[in-house]
């Protein structure tokens, strides 16, 4: 299916619901279906760059619009979370975030911020010849010869050529963004890690007082966040 109701997109799209019937679908990729917002919606819903899926599509085609520094094909590919979408020509550059409210936006960048994003360790896997493959929660894999990172810690890497420029710790003392519950949006500091011996999910405590479960935590800095927020929300 290439569309859905708007009625029945996730209210993480953010749309005008009742401006039009239908919305684009975003095609099978790296960020679930809920978690993600189709870039022809990007371009034309939340950046109001065209006015129709037809021009948006014309933008993707003439290559006038970058994603993680490539030039995608598919007016369908999903934008997810610290995805970089960029518009050279204009000089614009944009990072997919959580709003307060739960809702994916995009946050304008700083010169030089378009250069590199954070992707968190999803799990990591032994393959040939001994090496260590490190599973990001955007899809991408990378090889390793060391075992020197563990899973849930962020890494900040350039793009488009993915190279580790620097990484930050999933351990107390760090700066984390929240993805989802009664605090998505915002940052704390992660005060400590309550692992449970029971199939029960590992509860993050914060220093704000407040606690989540891990697939909500999202490091993104040590003692501040290194990258650029909405407005409001604590660093």
């Amino acid at each position: 299916m290439s569309h859905v109701k708007r009625l029945a997109a996730p209210p993480t799209w953010h749309l005008e619901r009742k401006k039009h019937k239908w919305a684009v679908r975003s095609s099978p990729g790296p960020h679930p279906f809920a978690r993600s917002v189709p870039l022809g919606a990007v371009i034309r819903d939340q950046l109001h760059f065209c006015d129709t899926l037809a021009e948006a599509r014309r933008i993707i085609g003439a290559r006038k619009v970058l994603v993680d520094g490539r030039h995608p094909k598919d007016y369908k590919l999903p934008v997810g979370i610290m995805d970089v979408v960029s518009f050279p020509e204009m000089k614009e550059h944009y990072r997919m975030l959580l709003d307060t409210h739960g809702r994916l936006k995009l946050v304008r960048l700083k010169a030089g911020e378009e250069t590199w994003k954070l992707a968190r360790i999803e799990n990591r896997t032994t393959v040939k010849n001994g090496k260590m493959q490190l599973n990001l929660h955007d899809g991408r894999n990378i090889l390793m010869d060391s075992n020197q990172y563990k899973t849930g810690d962020v890494l900040k890497i350039s793009l488009p050529d993915q190279k580790i420029m620097e990484s930050y710790p999933f351990q107390p003392g760090s700066i984390a963004l929240m993805l989802g519950g009664a605090h998505a949006g915002t940052t704390a500091r992660i005060k400590e890690i309550e692992v449970k011996r029971n199939p029960a999910p590992n509860v993050i405590i914060m220093d704000e007082g407040f606690g989540t479960t891990r697939p909500n935590v999202f490091v993104v800095g040590k003692d501040s966040a290194v990258i650029s927020l909405f407005e409001g929300v604590i660093e």
